[in-house]
């Protein structure tokens, strides 16, 4: 597991930036508004961890169980997804394009969100933002400046690595959850019944602030919606072990880890099936 993740998350952004350039990237950013981006960052940011902090209380959760959903709501911007927007109808290029918003803006945010919260329970906890941006170079930048600068001197040789590489990395990311379900299986069955509700509203909330956003494009808020949802499980797991320390919190962050993809494609089925209807109408 230790080394299983960061190759998948490496294989999947080299597989994201085969297919684009940093023109694209800016100007998709370009499209947006500051009141839009302002909307985004609390999107992103303040709602997901408040929420989480919201839901602990009201469902009573442990200390571990309560750090652990509220890691997941800390760290926006996983991966693992992106690839496939496109075949769902998203824009992927916009995903990716918030994606690398997300994580340049990851080492400003976690910190200040982080140290806020652990106030309100009379605690000090500083996460260091170039530790932050160490993971995020690593894991996320540098694989997609791989794949953009393949991009750049062979395209015909990018399109054709796209396909295994992406089939590649989905399949070792399937192997990753079963493998985490067959060491996590006895921790899993000790949380709480109500934590994978929790998880499940932690989502669906995700989701709901995007689409509230101030954008005139709904493709563009139903795009976010998914990346919003679709929280940084990895970084969530290492800042809890890390800096938190929090007992039972491991099970939490890969309980939402599971329950994610099926929130999601709940809502991707929603949404194709009111296109369908939206074109039957006209």
């Amino acid at each position: 597991m230790q080394y299983l993740l960061p190759s998948v998350v490496f294989l999947l952004m080299v597989s994201v930036g085969t297919s684009l350039t940093f023109t694209e990237v800016v100007a998709h950013w370009r499209r947006l508004d500051w009141v839009t981006w302002l909307s985004l960052i609390i999107a992103t940011f303040i709602i997901p961890p408040a929420l989480a902090l919201l839901i602990a209380n009201l469902f009573r959760l442990t200390p571990g169980e309560s750090v652990g959903l509220f890691m997941v709501g800390v760290a926006p911007g996983a991966p693992l997804l992106t690839r496939n927007l496109a075949r769902q109808g998203f824009d992927m290029h916009m995903a990716a394009s918030y994606q690398v918003w997300a994580a340049l803006m990851v080492p400003i945010m976690i910190p200040i969100v982080v140290a806020a919260a652990a106030k309100l329970y009379g605690r000090e906890i500083w996460i260091p933002p170039a530790t932050l941006l160490k993971q995020i170079v690593l894991k996320q930048f540098l694989p997609l400046a791989v794949g953009m600068v393949v991009a750049w001197a062979s395209p015909s040789r990018a399109q054709r690595l796209q396909p295994p590489l992406n089939v590649l990395g989905n399949f070792l990311f399937a192997a990753m959850i079963a493998i985490a379900l067959l060491k996590m299986g006895p921790a899993l069955k000790a949380i709480t019944p109500l934590v994978p509700v929790a998880a499940s509203l932690l989502a669906l909330g995700s989701i709901a602030a995007t689409l509230l956003l101030r954008a005139g494009d709904i493709l563009v808020r139903q795009t976010f919606a998914i990346c919003n949802a679709n929280r940084h499980v990895g970084l969530a797991l290492l800042l809890t072990g890390q800096y938190v320390h929090a007992r039972n919190g491991l099970p939490v962050v890969a309980c939402y880890a599971l329950v994610v993809p099926l929130i999601l494609f709940a809502y991707t089925k929603h949404r194709q099936r009111s296109r369908a209807v939206a074109v039957d109408g006209s």
